[in-house]
């Protein structure tokens, strides 16, 4: 009884992170290509209210979608433009359209709120549903929480792995040696930034049309938030970064089960619990303090723990391109 609960938890923590994967991954991308995109949590607020309505008035899915990827798209488009074309700061115009878009799928989606829609249904994947403890976890569920976990394996193998991801990375690290070597890094960075920003579209889409389902005002306020801090603990690795996300799952699961365990306790203390565990994480992570923690672990444990701990971000993360 107890291993039947467990593995329910566990599949149910896996479909509630699945947004947040893709998410994350998205963002890997455009950062990994030297793009902060700041507006991460408007732009999924508004994806999320996009996808919602456009499959709730043509009753498809697929249109759903698709709407929350192009606004995605295009938010992200706004930040590389600003960046690449017209020199601005990637923070100061992520940050606006953070608040434009809280705004805009506010005042878009009042007519919307609350009502019943198209809904993500369970896919079973026959055979691999029935193996034992992993069966149940990652193939009795629906077509988005496979597509976060291929999009992980595809993501990581493209990056690290995929001449492609190798050009990538450099404009990421290096765009003037990139472009010594022939690289388009303008082009580059349009490119990898808009898929980011497409995929963080779908994860809002994912949340109004498979986790939360509807759509009310501030559905996914603070999920980009947590989206951008993931990356950084993941170290720019769309797997490291789906760990994190899952990690993240797995506390605000924790929450909701402690509540009725505590009754006493204010429900505000325990919704607060996964954002206190992401700012000590942030806090250990990549900084002088994570040396103090490797040095209290045995000799042996101390190199995986350190690479573990210490990460950076791409060199050119966050700055303009020379004129060329």
């Amino acid at each position: 009884m107890f291993e039947s609960e467990l593995i329910g938890v566990i599949s149910s923590i896996l479909l509630l992170s699945s947004p947040l994967i893709i998410a994350v991954v998205g963002e890997t991308f455009t950062e990994r290509v030297g793009v902060v995109n700041l507006s991460l949590d408007g732009s999924i607020l508004l994806s999320a209210m996009a996808g919602f309505i456009a499959a709730y008035e043509s009753n498809s899915l697929i249109f759903g979608f698709l709407a929350a990827a192009a606004v995605g798209a295009f938010f992200a488009l706004i930040v590389a433009f600003g960046s690449i074309q017209l020199r601005q700061s990637q923070v100061a115009i992520g940050f606006v359209l953070t608040l434009l878009g809280d705004d805009l799928s506010a005042f878009l989606g009042q007519n919307y709120t609350r009502l019943p829609g198209p809904v993500v249904q369970k896919m079973p994947i026959p055979i691999l549903k029935d193996i034992p403890i992993l069966g149940p976890i990652f193939f009795d569920q629906n077509i988005i929480v496979y597509f976060a976990l291929l999009l992980v394996a595809f993501s990581w193998w493209w990056i690290f792995r995929s001449r492609p991801g190798l050009s990538l990375r450099s404009a990421g690290e290096r765009p003037d040696a990139a472009f010594a070597r022939g690289v388009n890094v303008k082009r580059m960075r349009y490119i990898y930034t808009m898929l980011g920003g497409a995929l963080v579209g779908i994860a809002g889409a994912s949340y109004s049309l498979n986790v939360k389902i509807g759509w009310i005002e501030g559905l996914t306020r603070g999920l980009g938030w947590i989206a951008l801090a993931i990356v950084i603990f993941g170290g720019w690795s769309p797997v490291r970064g789906a760990i994190g996300a899952v990690l993240f799952g797995a506390a605000k699961n924790l929450a909701t089960v402690l509540q009725p365990t505590f009754p006493q306790v204010s429900v505000v203390a325990f919704n607060a619990i996964p954002w206190i565990l992401m700012i000590i994480v942030l806090v250990v992570v990549g900084s002088d303090f994570s040396e103090r923690i490797v040095a209290l672990a045995p000799k042996g444990m101390q190199r995986p723990l350190r690479r573990l701990l210490r990460v950076s971000p791409p060199m050119a993360l966050g700055t303009e391109l020379d004129e060329r």
